[in-house]
């Protein structure tokens, strides 16, 4: 299915979520010296221009990205986070997006490596035209695979380096993702009990999306939090997407108190109406 196009929703509140809480786990990473990996199995085109025809379509960044953008006094997960965009808008304006390869790219030191699974033929092709306008540094760094993720991940892991992280974030337009997203994470963990898998999920009125944050719940892993945040109240024709929700099998241990500050602030930020919320929970060994 190649309807969905992640430009159309650059920037946008689920954005937030999962790129702030990508800064952080890659800098988590960076505390040690040894080398790692990070598996992207939807990578989309890597960087956004949120001035051009299919981010301004419904200019979703206004109510994410964009509402953080001229705050002081940030907590500091979210102001790590804004600082990363800020860095592709040098004139303060804000017009362009960094998608999660190039938030990842930022955080690389030489000797880790990056690999990209995008199957979408279209987002493919920018994805490989962008990485080429980027330093050498970045083209050693990184592989392309124009496949499919979910099963690509699987001939990766574990890496060499037997330390990485994997992000899995779909569009679920097909509701198979649920499915293959669940069976990608207990694939991975037989291959790699030790690496964390950070999985992306979009608060819908479908039942799939109920179901699956709560069967990687059951589990049998030892650690794993699980962050939702909710903006506005479901749609009345059931369509659209109200929030959004991360689900971390081995996290860095201090992300849960790194949310427990967050949340708060984050949910008052970015909500569009009185229905906004969040949840966080976890669990240790």
């Amino acid at each position: 299915m190649f309807s969905y196009r992640h430009a159309f929703h650059a920037g946008n509140h689920a954005d937030v979520l999962k790129h702030a809480l990508l800064v952080q786990m890659l800098d988590y990473l960076n505390r040690k010296d040894t080398p790692y990996w990070v598996i992207d199995t939807h990578a989309g085109a890597g960087l956004y221009a949120l001035d051009g025809e299919w981010a301004n379509k419904n200019a979703e960044f206004a109510d994410g990205i964009g509402r953080l953008w001229d705050l002081k006094d940030l907590p500091p997960l979210l102001e790590d986070y804004v600082a990363q965009v800020r860095r592709y808008n040098p004139n303060g304006r804000l017009r362009h997006y960094p998608g999660s390869p190039w938030l990842t790219l930022d955080a690389l030191r030489d000797r880790d490596r990056l690999r990209l699974f995008e199957m979408h033929p279209n987002e493919s092709g920018i994805l490989a035209s962008n990485l080429e306008k980027l330093d050498r540094v970045a083209l050693r760094q990184t592989t392309i695979f124009a496949a499919d993720g979910f099963e690509g991940m699987k001939s990766l892991l574990p890496p060499p380096t037997r330390r990485g992280m994997v992000l899995i974030d779909p569009s679920y337009e097909d509701k198979q993702d649920y499915k293959r997203t669940l069976n990608a994470v207990k694939e991975g963990l037989k291959r790699f009990a030790t690496g964390t898998y950070a999985v992306w999920y979009p608060l819908v009125q479908r039942r799939e999306a109920t179901e699956m944050p709560r069967h990687l719940e059951n589990l049998p892993i030892k650690n794993w939090l699980h962050v939702s945040l909710t903006v506005k109240r479901p749609a009345a024709d059931g369509f659209g997407l109200h929030g959004s929700g991360m689900f971390i099998v081995n996290p860095p241990w201090t992300l849960h108190a790194a949310l427990k500050e967050t949340m708060p602030v984050l949910t008052k930020l970015l909500a569009q109406d009185d229905r906004a919320t969040y949840s966080l929970q976890h669990r240790t060994d």
